[in-house]
Order: structure tokens, then sequence, then C-alpha cells
């Protein structure tokens, strides 16, 4: 386990990048702790803030699945989600992920995102999108956004799905057309029922639904029901209370589901 810091806070991007040099990436040198601390904005002294949470899910993370580490991404992800009770806006903070990544969790980037040696690249490295780059790409970022896009309210067991497939998580992810619900929740549908089954039928299929139009063309054909924000703060607020359990699903924030009637006809 890494030496934490008792609270998140935000790590301006200029700054991640000066701190990831290539031997740090490679694991030869240590992140310069000290020097990550000064350049840091430190978040309010709330509970939601507190990093000691994150911290025990990524040591259960890493003791659950050590010699199948893809396997964490679908656990991970919902309970990174209810743990992080944050807003889409709050988590476009880049900022946020950096500091994330850098200081509260880097063993789990550095862990989950190792590559493997080459005859090219011998010494194993880590893309440093991993730890500062866009949130389809950042180790936890990508993780909460699969999260917040693909479950169906309250539900989380849509995006667990989604998580368990590594070509969604690396495809799928970075369609605009996913913040429509019922377009993210066919794509699940057609997975689950055996429709689309390999990774170049998962591809094909973001493929398709890119080209076929915008968000507003699939709200046109099948229109989504706006999420209820009142209910999503209501469950940030329930954070004091939350147990987040480590081998059921927690609740998600229960701001209403993605419309059958639009989901069936996609």
């Amino acid at each position: 386990m890494t030496t934490a810091p008792e609270r998140l806070a935000l790590l301006p991007d200029e700054a991640a990048a000066r701190f990831l040099t290539t031997p740090v990436l490679q694991q030869r040198e240590p992140l310069p702790v000290a020097a990550i601390d000064k350049s840091c904005e430190f978040l309010p002294d709330e509970l939601r803030w507190t990093a000691e949470p994150i911290r025990e899910l990524v040591d259960e993370a890493k003791k659950r699945f050590d010699d199948k580490r893809t396997e964490a991404d679908a656990w991970l992800a919902p309970r990174l989600h209810s743990t992080l009770r944050i807003t889409r806006r709050e988590a476009s903070e880049s900022r946020l992920w950096n500091h994330l990544a850098l200081r509260t969790g880097p063993d789990y980037v550095f862990w989950r995102h190792m590559g493997r040696p080459t005859a090219a690249q011998p010494t194993p490295s880590v893309n440093r999108s991993r730890f500062s780059g866009p949130f389809y790409s950042h180790a936890y970022a990508r993780l909460w956004w699969a999260a917040e896009l693909f479950r169906d309210g309250f539900d989380y067991s849509p995006a667990v799905l989604a998580c368990g497939n590594q070509d969604v998580l690396n495809t799928v992810l970075r369609l605009e057309v996913i913040l429509h619900r019922p377009v993210a929740q066919t794509i699940l549908k057609l997975l689950a029922d055996g429709t689309v089954r390999t990774g170049r039928d998962v591809n094909a299929l973001a493929q398709a639904v890119n080209a076929a139009g915008t968000t507003l063309f699939f709200e046109a054909i099948a229109p989504d029901a706006d999420p209820d924000p009142d209910a999503y703060l209501a469950w940030i607020d329930e954070l004091e209370t939350a147990l987040v359990p480590l081998d059921a699903l927690p609740d998600g924030p229960d701001d209403g589901r993605a419309p059958l009637g639009a989901v069936n006809a996609l």
C-alpha cells in the first residue's frame, strides 16, 4: 500500500507531465511525492474528498485480481463510482484524476497498466495517458465514467458488463453518442444477448453507431427521459451513511432509467 494523503487534491496537467518522466513510468525512479504535494490544491476537508476509502478499494482490487488484472475493471468501476460521489462537472476536472493517479493510487496504475517488454522496448513502461490523459484512457477516470455512462439508473450491472469487455472500454467509451442513455443500454443489450460476441463485433458495432448519426439523431428516433438531478445530488449527500459492499453491487443514484421503449426501438 502506498502512503496516500488524507484528502484528494487538484494537480495541474502541466505539473503532472513534468513528474511523469521515462524513469518514473518504467518504475526505475519513484514519483516525487513532496514535489507533487507542493504543486497541488487540496480539496475541502469533507467526507467525499477523503482518500482512505479509495485506497481501501485499490488494495482490495489488487488482492482479489492479482492473477487476472483486467478483471479488476468490472469489480472496481461501480465501487469507485459509488465511493467517489461527484457530479459530471466535477468528474470532467482532469486535475482531480491527475492527483488520484499520481498521488493517491499510483501503485494501482503500475499494477494494472504496466506494458510488456518488447524487442524495441525491453524495459516495460506505463503509457502516460494512464496517469494523466483523456477520460477514456486514464486508469481511474475510465472506470468512473464507464460506471456513470453505462449504469441504468441505480443499477450498476450494465456497467459491470461493459467493464468486463475491454473492447467496450477501449472503443465504445470514446463515442460521444453513448451520452444518449438508450444508445448505451442498447449496445450492452446486444452484448448480453450474444448478438455481439467478439472484439471484432464490438468494434464494428461502434463504427456503425458512430457513423449512424449524432446524439440528436438518436434522440429523435428514441427519446431519452431527463435524469433527475435532485436524486443524483441526494445520492451524493447520502455518502455519510453509505456502505459500499465488496461482494455485492452497490446502488447508484436513483435518478431514472433509460426508457425501455427507446432501447427496444433502437
